[in-house]
């Protein structure tokens, strides 16, 4: 096990990764406190012993239903009204216990109950494990905007442990991916292990080894930049077209998004020159190592929800993050009409290819 920390002027978060987190922190972090913990229906169906072992005798647990839908205000509202009814204090604490709708909308919770009582997350899926459970990001969804509502809110503590992974679907793993390859696109030896080990991407060994460097990564752009001023933005590589697609079309998850958006800004890169071909093709296989990406007849129709992006500074404008080299990215920005037809050009592109 390893421990990383993150230190800003807001908070100290320790990030405790490695097999057996779970046995040899929890204890500690959980002892003799006013404990109120949110899962959701999948996580209670496959881990319900462990729960009522290890967090149901030490107050409340609230479980949601699985998936993206529970990001509403509604569900916020009922997780608030059960930690007011449960009796939690200030000086208690609340689990995400789950993935990264559970991590995203018990940390919203967190942030806004009392004014803020300490976070734990706990997550249980490759996404969140490598991504959302770090960095403070927390949010719901509203009119079909994705993570649109939300605060930074730093967990206190972040537990990271492979047993979780034991029991994932082929399709978690795959929306994982989309972030680790994410990261390999920021990250020069990161991109380097990627391409090294790129025909066992899926491997237990390989994901245990890679996890780790991600929220290392991960963790050294919050420590210089955690309210997403300046470095921040470069986590959102592949998120602008991703999140866009992912509001329309809601054919995938998260993580499979991000590779689909990657692909299409990686078009954009090359045909702007930012991006060198042989590199976008370096990733562009490891993208096609993990998902089909599709051409979609209606694209530039799709990618218009990027106009809600948070990153846009003015009206009009989509502000996105591309791959440039290996270990640097760049900020561009453009017209709402110039990147549809960019987003068009690559669906008929693909279309062309298939």
């Amino acid at each position: 096990m390893k421990k990383i920390e993150i230190k800003t002027p807001s908070c100290e978060s320790d990030i405790y990764c490695g097999e057996g987190a779970i046995k040899k922190v929890l204890p500690e972090v959980l002892g003799g406190r006013n404990i109120f913990t949110v899962t959701d229906s999948n996580v209670y169906k496959l881990y319900g012993g462990f729960i009522a072992q290890n967090f149901a005798p030490l107050g409340e647990v609230h479980v949601i239903p699985a998936g993206e839908k529970s990001k509403n205000y509604s569900c916020l509202l009922g997780i608030l009204k059960h930690m007011l009814s449960a009796g939690l204090k200030r000086g208690g604490t609340v689990v995400a216990l789950g993935g990264g709708v559970v991590g995203d909308i018990a940390g919203l919770a967190a942030s806004l109950y009392m004014r803020g009582v300490r976070l734990v997350q706990i997550p249980t899926t490759l996404l969140s494990q490598v991504d959302s459970s770090v960095g403070g990001k927390t949010a719901i969804d509203l009119c079909g905007v994705k993570n649109i509502v939300g605060t930074f809110y730093q967990p206190g503590t972040v537990i990271v442990d492979p047993l979780f992974l034991k029991t994932l679907p082929a399709r978690e793993i795959r929306c994982g991916l989309g972030e680790i390859i994410k990261y390999g696109a920021l990250d020069k030896e990161i991109y380097v292990k990627l391409i090294e080990n790129k025909n066992r991407l899926k491997s237990d060994e390989f994901l245990r080894d890679i996890t780790y460097d991600c929220i290392a990564h991960k963790a050294e752009v919050v420590r210089k930049d955690e309210r997403e001023s300046g470095l921040r933005k470069t986590l959102n590589l592949g998120h602008t077209t991703g999140h866009a697609f992912e509001l329309f079309y809601k054919r995938k998850s998260h993580g499979e998004f991000v590779l689909v958006g990657m692909y299409y800004e990686l078009y954009i890169a090359v045909k702007k020159g930012i991006c060198g071909r042989e590199y976008a093709d370096s990733l562009i296989e490891l993208i096609k190592k993990v998902i089909t990406v599709p051409a979609y007849e209606n694209a530039a129709e799709a990618c218009r929800g990027a106009a809600y992006d948070k990153k846009n500074l003015k009206a009009g404008e989509i502000s996105m993050v591309v791959p440039a080299e290996a270990g640097r990215a760049e900020e561009i920005r453009m017209d709402m009409e110039e990147y549809a037809s960019y987003i068009s050009a690559c669906a008929q592109s693909l279309k062309e290819k298939s």
